[in-house]
């Protein structure tokens, strides 16, 4: 099966730019369209090319989106796609279950899993919206059945908790999530991030009052519309933008 890989250009700056891998959510179960293109689009517009990534999801199970991701990654880097890409700055933006994807493909090289031993692969930094971290507290049942299927092994939903494989490695991050989200609960981002910390990496955490989950770009809702102006400033101080 080809990789359905989609790539939007940088519309400023010259020269390689940054690149960004974008892993819309959706459980494991589908692919919430505006947490694909529009977002995308929004990199671009920051002199950063956008990538979206449409990940297998069930029946198909693990490893098979993380191997998506990877050989996304893999491409993007080297430069198969087209564009011309700085091949040390490439990172990945996640939403929800596609941010479980993107912490877990930031931190896979700490367990090896789908043969990520390959450096290229991990990305540069990572950002991560109302992310799906953990699968072993607070869980997102639906994700947990649609990735691994029913009765997983205590072993490989620990695997899959991304808050218990950050290593000293594991690239910065900025993170942001609602308090009152009631599908996937803050505890998810509130983990991922102490736990950059106590690795000593570097980190950038957003907590807004109110919002339902799958805001996207959140455009119409006070507080959490702010998050892409701070992630643009985010990748602006990193010196990825181009404004």
């Amino acid at each position: 099966m080809a990789l359905q890989l989609t790539a939007v250009p940088s519309r400023t700056g010259s020269g390689d730019r940054p690149a960004v891998l974008v892993l819309p959510g959706g459980g494991y179960g589908r692919q919430a369209d505006h947490e694909a293109e529009p977002v995308a689009e929004w990199l671009a517009g920051l002199g950063i090319h956008g990538f979206v990534l449409r990940y297998r999801v069930a029946p198909d199970r693990h490893p098979a989106p993380l191997e998506d991701a990877k050989e996304a990654m893999l491409q993007i880097r080297s430069g198969a796609q087209g564009l011309a890409v700085d091949p040390r700055r490439v990172g990945v933006l996640g939403f929800s279950a596609g941010g479980h994807l993107a912490a877990t493909l930031s931190t896979a090289v700490a367990t090896g899993s789908a043969g990520l031993d390959v450096p290229e692969a991990i990305p540069d930094l990572t950002v991560l919206c109302y992310p799906v971290v953990s699968y072993m507290h607070a869980v997102h049942q639906g994700s947990v059945d649609n990735l691994l299927g029913q009765s997983p092994s205590e072993a490989l939903l620990a695997e899959l908790s991304a808050e218990l494989q950050v290593t000293a490695e594991t690239p910065p991050a900025f993170v942001w999530h609602t308090a009152d989200d009631a599908a996937v609960p803050v505890s998810h981002s509130l983990g991922y991030t102490a736990a950059l910390f106590n690795a000593g990496v570097p980190a950038e955490l957003h907590v807004f009052p109110e919002g339902r989950h799958g805001l996207g770009l959140a455009e119409e809702q006070p507080g959490a519309d702010l998050w892409p102006a701070l992630c643009a400033g985010w990748l602006d101080r990193a010196g990825w933008t181009e404004r």
